[in-house]
């Protein structure tokens, strides 16, 4: 891409140079013939590009490494006078040289080109135009370049502080899965099995899948159904667990692990009193390129969250959503004295097949 950039800047340079090439050629052909204005159009362009580049790109480089503006602003005039004098001395040469005492000059000439200094004043402010174009370019370039950097190194950082919170929810969830099963393997050694298969296929989807920025929505929504089995296996009768899964387009992609917090927390914090059973409810509905998931437990205050309820995993998914997904995205919660929603609502990313 930087080279694509450095390309781009030199044909614009090159274009710039050539136009103003043509543009003195149409000058020097009312006065001069066809390849004496052609000459003298060239030695116009080369001194100027000597000049200009010298300015843009040797003078204004050291002055921004060094910190000397004041400098390169001496060196800048100096180089400005010095081109406005090579801009009046080239025509007259090529006036002595090809003009002078022909039948091709008359007194007009002979009198524009006999005022030097005046010509010398009068080039001043094209020599000026030159070095500031060129030196615009210059700041234009360095800009550009530096701003693409910085995009570059932003991604890099985003790629790691997104993989920095992806790793602490995967470490997190699986503690949690071999608690359950060394809890069941103590009670019930069928549904210890029947859940240490479903944490297989969980922990080969953390460790195939979850290294890429994006999965499929199926794939996402195959480990959620997976989690969910495995909280109805180790709670059993103990909770009621209702779902609701609506997908239109599995190949739409979503961050992977993104909505596990929500649904590892619903589980964690519902309420379990011996007077009343608790519930987990969820809704994931896709319409379009929207994705709206909707979670709810129960509550109480006789078992009140504690004060870090959210707990490592919403924190950081409300970190990711705001990486990955900026504006396009809407999350709330609301707590009350019964229950505990979450709703969100995501627009994914669209599917690349």
């Amino acid at each position: 891409m930087k080279k694509t950039l450095l390309n781009k800047h030199w044909l614009f340079i090159c274009f710039y140079w050539l136009l103003l090439g043509i543009s003195i050629w149409a000058q020097m052909i009312k006065d001069f013939q066809l390849v004496p204005a052609i000459l003298q159009s060239l030695a116009f362009v080369t001194a100027a590009i000597v000049v200009a580049h010298t300015v843009s790109d040797v003078i204004l480089p050291n002055a921004l490494v060094n910190g000397k503006m004041k400098l390169f602003v001496g060196q800048s005039l100096l180089m400005t006078l010095l081109l406005a004098f090579v801009l009046t001395v080239i025509p007259l040469w090529f006036y002595k040289h090809y003009v002078m005492g022909t039948a091709f000059d008359t007194p007009e000439r002979m009198e524009a080109y006999g005022e030097s200094l005046l010509r010398f004043y009068s080039n001043l402010p094209s020599a000026i135009l030159i070095n500031a174009t060129a030196c615009g370019l210059r700041f234009y370039q360095e800009h550009s370049l530096m701003e693409k950097n910085h995009e570059e190194l932003l991604k890099v950082h985003l790629e790691a502080q997104l993989r920095i919170l992806q790793d602490q929810i995967n470490p997190h969830l699986m503690f949690n899965v071999l608690n359950h099963i060394h809890i069941l393997m103590q009670k019930d050694i069928d549904r210890a099995s029947v859940l240490l298969i479903r944490f297989s296929d969980i922990l080969r989807y953390q460790l195939y899948e979850c290294n890429r920025e994006f999965v499929t929505l199926e794939k996402e929504l195959k480990y959620l159904k997976d989690l969910v089995a495995i909280e109805q296996i180790r709670w059993a009768d103990e909770l009621e667990v209702k779902y609701s899964w609506t997908i239109q387009n599995g190949k739409s992609e979503i961050s992977p692990l993104l909505l596990v917090p929500f649904i590892e927390n619903a589980f964690k914090h519902v309420s379990r009193l011996p007077t009343e059973k608790g519930y987990v409810h969820l809704i994931l509905k896709q319409s379009g390129d929207m994705l709206e998931l909707n979670v709810e437990n129960s509550n109480s205050a006789q078992q009140p969250r504690k004060q870090d309820s959210g707990g490592l995993g919403l924190t950081n998914v409300q970190k990711r959503l705001e990486i990955l997904y900026p504006d396009k995205h809407e999350l709330n919660i609301e707590k009350t004295e019964s229950s505990y929603k979450v709703h969100l609502r995501l627009e994914l990313n669209p599917s690349n097949s």
